[in-house]
């Protein structure tokens, strides 16, 4: 990138990637070892932009090249839809998940320095993304369906903000449970999933480990009580108990809490966590902080492109889900930074606008709404 484009608002939200340390996984990977237009670090560039602009097609982030500013960063002026299909079927998915991981490593040090003493709250869920049996027959999982599975482990921050932490892909047919572990790999935090992830087995190895977690209890799950708290009169709590889980033949070997509530709609909740020094109250809502995840994956859904793919193989697909991660994860980054108080959504339609002007103009704007929204005045965009 030239003078001019690092102090634009694209090259700005950018900025953030470790450009020289991708640029040596590339050569360990000889990526552009007989590249002479299409690079790496450009059609990492190109690709974000077209997640930025949810370019619908290959031939429409083609067409987007004919921008002279874009052409100045990526240093060509024209490329064809069939060159960036065989590069996203060329580059290595590892390649992308590195700057997604040093840019997660980002934002949780940008949270230490907020929030040093608090423990994280951590979200496991998936979602399966659907594809068309008829172009990839490598991910079909029914009789008529294909998809992938994207396992991702959520942070939920201060303010109810979040940020994707681990991602593993797999094909859709590959059951939660077996992703836990996986997900699950650090002690100082407090996980949260759903009824999907229930294994009595890993439960007990976590309260061994000294893990903490909380997670929906399956309505026929069979458990003995040992012991029954008290729960305040005006509590949304039903009940607070210490139990076992699972039948006489197979019961864990050590005693949970079970905390039963109610939803938003009335329905019966079932809580069950290893966590003793928290009220029964905090518990319930540790839980329904799971909500968040879901809202992450439909605002992936609705704001980046990851319901339609570029290319056919699985390492176009997982190149891309990548690409979306970094593209979220580059906003959070500028979220943090700014100390802004607008969504991220927000910051990606200002950004938009805004693309190749002086970044100080995109970030005058975020300040100057975020002190609007502070003083409570209402902020017109």
């Amino acid at each position: 990138m030239d003078k001019d484009t690092l102090f634009s608002s694209f090259g700005k939200w950018v900025s953030t990637i470790n450009f020289q340390q991708f640029k040596e996984h590339v050569e360990v990977l000889g990526h552009d070892k007989y590249t002479k237009k299409l690079t790496a670090k450009a059609y990492l560039l190109l690709f974000l932009h077209a997640q930025l602009h949810e370019k619908e097609s290959l031939r429409a982030i083609a067409d987007g090249v004919l921008d002279e500013d874009l052409q100045k960063i990526l240093g060509f002026e024209s490329i064809s839809a069939s060159q960036l299909s065989r590069k996203n079927n060329q580059v290595d998915p590892s390649l992308l998940a590195k700057i997604f991981l040093d840019l997660v490593q980002q934002i949780r040090c940008h949270m230490q320095q907020s929030q040093p003493c608090r423990m994280p709250l951590k979200i496991i869920d998936s979602t399966t993304i659907p594809l068309s049996l008829t172009n990839y027959k490598w991910a079909t999982f029914r009789r008529t369906k294909s998809g992938v599975k994207l396992h991702l482990r959520l942070v939920f921050m201060d303010k109810g903000n979040v940020y994707p932490e681990k991602a593993v892909m797999t094909p859709a047919n590959e059951h939660d449970r077996s992703q836990l572990e996986v997900l699950v790999d650090e002690k100082e935090a407090m996980y949260v999933f759903d009824r999907g992830y229930v294994d009595y087995e890993t439960f007990d190895r976590f309260f061994d480990e000294g893990i903490f977690f909380a997670s929906r209890l399956k309505k026929n799950a069979v458990t003995r009580t040992i012991e029954t708290f008290e729960v305040p009169k005006d509590s949304p709590i039903l009940s607070d108990s210490m139990v076992l889980l699972g039948t006489p033949q197979k019961r864990t070997e050590n005693v949970f809490r079970l905390i039963e509530t109610v939803d938003s709609q009335g329905n019966l909740i079932r809580i069950i966590t290893n966590r003793f020094d928290l009220d029964a109250e905090d518990i319930g809502d540790i839980y329904r902080s799971r909500w968040a995840i879901e809202l992450f994956f439909k605002w992936l859904k609705q704001h980046v492109r990851i319901k339609s793919f570029y290319g056919m193989s699985g390492t176009a697909v997982e190149n891309q889900i990548y690409i979306a991660l970094i593209t979220y994860c580059l906003l959070v980054l500028v979220q943090l930074e700014t100390n802004a108080k607008q969504s991220l959504l927000q910051l990606s339609r200002w950004l938009k606008a805004l693309l190749w002007k002086p970044y100080e103009k995109w970030f005058q704007r975020i300040q100057f709404h975020s002190k609007k929204l502070a003083r409570g005045t209402p902020s017109a965009v």
